[in-house]
């Protein structure tokens, strides 16, 4: 009898393994471990995951295949993942063959009991419908003049006293710019997306109930992405771990979110008064969705949600990396002053430069501020907010590579590597060039292909939010580097965190300092000079 059981283990072993052979031998990706699949290589590089990542594609041309779990059954379907960041393999997903390629069940189940069936988490004809409502709402000049409302009030009465407060101490205090950005769009966002201001970036930077559990409940979610869905399906029955704490913190932006819903509804009805203070004119995208069409309260609740969590992080997380890009490139720091100072100086004069910093940018300012957005893009291009997603195989697909990927399988595309790829973008793609996204005199903004920088996404699902996400982040980094310099802490380590977004881990400890504004006043009124003394003098 233990004979027998012996060589049937060892007959089962010799079956796996020769299964594992020809798995393992057809997979282009770092190595595979028997039954743990790529695990092991994802555990020992989770603190330098996109650079993992990145290295993988380079070495394999921007595409690979690797396998989650190495168990017959699963393996070639469930558990195969294909990592690619090829261009044309990323058009073809999200565009060309974009029905084949939805966000997928387990995307959803993750999401489900925080997003619902919102915009961010639906696939569909329930995605197509929210997509158009929502379409039509931001291509709308009262939106943009909304988000201009909200973002300006935050950077002058919020923002820039806490900066000057500090540039003012004389000992060398410094401050988390990221915690404070993440504060200023948290705010800015709640008050697009349902017209109420959470206050977390007021004077001694508040708790706030609401924000305090819409964090809980994200940092929760993104917890089922380390887990088996089984496990954490199981921990979410018997309400263990983080599942309760996903559980109490959707229950309280629930209740608060209801809350808003109904003191809504009644002052669109006229039964109520209207809160001018934060709304004036119920020009959020929770009352636009209301007026156009029947919406149950829990579905305009998922649509608040989907919009603060595409929102809140994306335009922070994208401006601290930005600002310590530009503190530690000092040429494209004066550049990107030199072109604030004379934008002002043809707008509001050139001889008063306290009437420069009376007043928030208008829309005509910033869409002069070409270098600024070009600064903007590269850091987009080098730390996009989302540095990989994924998509579910629906069919049977080749890619234009000629990758095989098989129903039930999934598709990585790593935004994060688009953008650090030698044959996409050159020898110097490690560089922080923003003049890679200017026309050859310097004076417009050329975009790239939607399909080389992805930080927007790309396809049907490209980000509505776009030129929103540009507006309010030039009227934040242009209201600071006109007032102030930056520079990263002594001692301050910068790190990715690994996250769905690319926070830094420490956050961004910096020191803050006043601008002068002189050199640069006299450097553009030299030139000014010159330029009149061409003009007037004779010709020879």
């Amino acid at each position: 009898m233990e004979v027998a059981t012996w060589v049937m283990v060892v007959t089962a072993v010799a079956a796996y393994m020769a299964w594992f052979w020809r798995l393992s031998r057809g997979l282009t990706g770092p190595r595979v471990w028997p039954v743990l699949g790529s695990l092991p290589g994802l555990v020992q590089h989770a603190e330098d995951m996109h650079e993992w990542i990145a290295g993988n594609l380079r070495r394999t041309g921007g595409t690979y295949q690797t396998c989650i779990f190495a168990v017959p059954g699963v393996a070639r379907r469930g558990g195969l993942v294909t990592v690619t960041c090829d261009p044309r393999n990323l058009e073809h997903v999200l565009k060309s063959r974009f029905d084949n390629y939805p966000k997928g069940p387990f995307w959803h189940a993750v999401f489900r009991d925080l997003l619902g069936d919102g915009i961010f988490n639906s696939d569909g004809e329930t995605w197509v419908a929210q997509r158009k409502t929502a379409a039509l709402e931001f291509t709308t000049r009262t939106l943009r003049t909304a988000m201009s409302r909200w973002v300006s009030r935050s950077i002058h009465l919020r923002l820039l006293p806490i900066l000057e407060e500090a540039a003012r101490e004389k000992t060398t205090t410094n401050v988390d710019l990221q915690d404070l950005l993440l504060r200023l769009t948290f705010d800015n966002i709640c008050g697009l997306a349902f017209g109420k201001d959470p206050e977390t970036l007021a004077p001694g930077l508040p708790e706030n109930a609401f924000a305090s559990a819409f964090d809980r409940a994200t940092e929760a979610t993104l917890n089922r992405f380390i887990f088996p869905e089984c496990l954490w399906r199981c921990k979410k029955w018997l309400g263990l771990g983080m599942e309760t704490t996903l559980a109490r913190s959707v229950a309280h932006v629930d209740e608060y979110l209801a809350a808003v819903i109904k003191a809504r509804k009644l002052e669109l009805a006229g039964n109520g008064k209207c809160d001018t203070t934060s709304s004036p004119a119920h020009d959020d995208l929770l009352s636009r969705f209301m007026r156009k069409g029947s919406y149950s309260d829990e579905s305009l609740q998922h649509v608040a949600l989907n919009f603060i969590l595409a929102g809140r992080d994306t335009s922070s997380v994208a401006l601290s990396w930005f600002f310590w890009l530009v503190s530690t490139h000092p040429d494209v720091e004066r550049k990107i002053v030199r072109e604030l100072c004379v934008t002002l100086a043809v707008s509001r004069g050139a001889h008063d430069t306290e009437l420069w910093l009376s007043s928030p940018f208008t829309f005509e300012e910033l869409d002069r501020l070409v270098y600024l957005k070009a600064a903007l893009s590269e850091t987009l291009r080098l730390y996009p907010s989302v540095p990989e997603d994924s998509k579910h195989v629906v069919a049977d697909d080749h890619l234009p590579d000629g990758t095989f990927v098989p129903a039930g399988s999934s598709v990585t595309y790593s935004i994060y590597s688009a953008g650090r790829m030698k044959t996409v973008w050159g020898d110097d793609c490690l560089e922080f060039r923003p003049e890679r996204w200017l026309s050859a005199d310097g004076t417009r903004f050329e975009p790239h292909d939607s399909y080389r920088f992805v930080a927007f996404n790309a396809g049907p699902r490209i980000c509505l939010g776009k030129d929103l996400a540009y507006l309010q982040m030039k009227n934040i980094a242009g209201s600071v580097l006109l007032r102030h310099r930056l520079a990263v802490a002594p001692g301050h380590r910068v790190e990715q965190k690994m996250s769905l977004t690319l926070f830094m881990k420490h956050g961004l400890r910096m020191e803050v300092h006043p601008r002068d504004l002189a050199p640069v006043i006299d450097e553009i009124r030299g030139v000014d000079d010159a330029a009149a003394r061409m003009a007037t003098a004779p010709c020879a």
